[in-house]
């Protein structure tokens, strides 16, 4: 059993380390304050190669897995710029189209994705089913050689920076369906931003980020044949089980990545703070043992998300999934957990703009709802781990 990244990766984590680290938390308040996207990171990110490393090589990335893009999703948390569309464009969307997209498609997209100049976000929540895809209420037809798609998305990450959406779907051949949706296929769709029919309003969240919330419309939106994922509609359910893991899994290294920012900004303070009596505050245990506690929960979460990465890697995507729900859970629970201690310990600094610790209770709290809440990941873990009835 091997704990140690390869060299390559080494090399990766310190590179990514030394971007991240240019820019830092400030610029990234800044962007989110002022309504801006980190452009200027992430199109450096892309030149540099660190958004398609885990692209094959024949389509412009580096050839290398899930463990390597979640090395670059930990470090840029770590610096202070947790990206949340790592998640969504090189995770889940390059993920699905290098596995289970038509060559077209590979050769159209995954250039783009591993440089950075596309990005292509994921919409599978809708408001009534969640992200429920045996209830989706968004359906595609069939129209002669065309696909047209009706429906709502919404909680849909950075649709404003984007040239394409991968939409979830439910759809069949001949178009039929029961009223209840149960006879259709889940499949996926890679629709054009600016396609008539497809709009997005803006969700307001109170969350300090540079990327946006959005509900999504397809109302009667027509698509060519080549739109969907694969050849056939038998690719939906491995193309869409397939994005679920990578997305679990850079998730949770972001969380851990942010977790480790949090400790460390406070422990920078408070083994320099000095009051009554000269002795830094870092010596009182009331302060050092939650601090110590949180870095034990981010650690620990850390060897779980290598777990994960791993076994996804390997191919191994049963015990991957199992893993990645756990790494998931322990990483949303752990970067909340650090990003509290860490407020409290800086006392009234904690809540302010400049110490840049407070500035990341949002995104932490919501990594403890989505992509998938800690009480689903606990429903799986009974049902697949302990062996309990299904909950729901």
């Amino acid at each position: 059993m091997n704990f140690d990244l390869s060299p390559e990766q080494e090399q990766l984590r310190d590179a990514v380390r030394s971007l991240g680290r240019r820019y830092g938390h400030r610029y990234f308040v800044e962007k989110a304050k002022a309504g801006e996207h980190t452009t200027e990171l992430w199109h450096e990110a892309g030149r540099l190669g660190y958004l398609g490393v885990n692209i094959p090589t024949e389509y412009g990335g580096g050839g290398g897995g899930i463990t390597d893009l979640a090395v670059v999703c930990e470090e840029l948390a770590a610096a202070g710029c947790p990206l949340l569309l790592l998640v969504v464009s090189p995770a889940i969307a390059a993920t699905v189209i290098a596995r289970h997209g038509t060559e077209d498609q590979r050769k159209r997209h995954l250039p783009g994705l591993a440089d950075g100049s596309q990005k292509i976000v994921f919409a599978i929540t809708e408001p009534e089913a969640g992200s429920n895809f045996h209830r989706l209420g968004t359906v595609a037809r069939r129209d002669g050689d065309d696909w047209v798609l009706s429906g709502r998305k919404c909680y849909l990450s950075g649709v404003d920076e984007a040239g394409h959406v991968l939409v979830v779907a439910r759809a069949a051949d001949d178009g039929a369906t029961d009223g209840t949706g149960q006879r259709l296929k889940p499949a996926l769709f890679i629709v054009p931003t600016d396609a008539p029919g497809l709009t997005w309003s803006k969700l307001d969240m109170e969350i300090l980020s540079p990327e946006n919330q959005f509900l999504l419309y397809l109302d009667e939106v027509r698509l060519p044949a080549d739109a969907l994922v694969g050849e056939s509609l038998d690719a939906g359910l491995p193309a869409l089980f397939c994005g679920l893991n990578p997305e679990r899994i850079t998730v949770a290294a972001m969380g851990a990545g942010t977790g480790r920012y949090a400790i460390e900004r406070a422990s920078e303070y408070t083994a320099t703070r000095k009051v009554w009596g000269g002795r830094t505050i870092g010596t009182h245990q009331g302060v050092s043992h939650p601090l110590a506690h949180a870095a034990v929960q981010v650690e620990l979460a850390r060897l779980m998300i290598q777990k994960a990465a791993a076994l996804y890697d390997a191919g191994r995507d049963l015990e991957a999934g199992i893993s990645a729900n756990m790494a998931k859970y322990a990483s949303g629970e752990a970067a909340a957990l650090a990003v509290d201690t860490a407020v409290q310990a800086l006392g009234g600094a904690g809540m302010t703009t400049e110490y840049g610790v407070a500035t990341l209770l949002g995104a932490v709290r919501a990594g403890r709802i989505a992509p998938v809440s800690r009480e689903m990941i606990l429903n799986f873990v009974a049902q697949h781990v302990l062996g309990q009835d299904k909950s729901y």
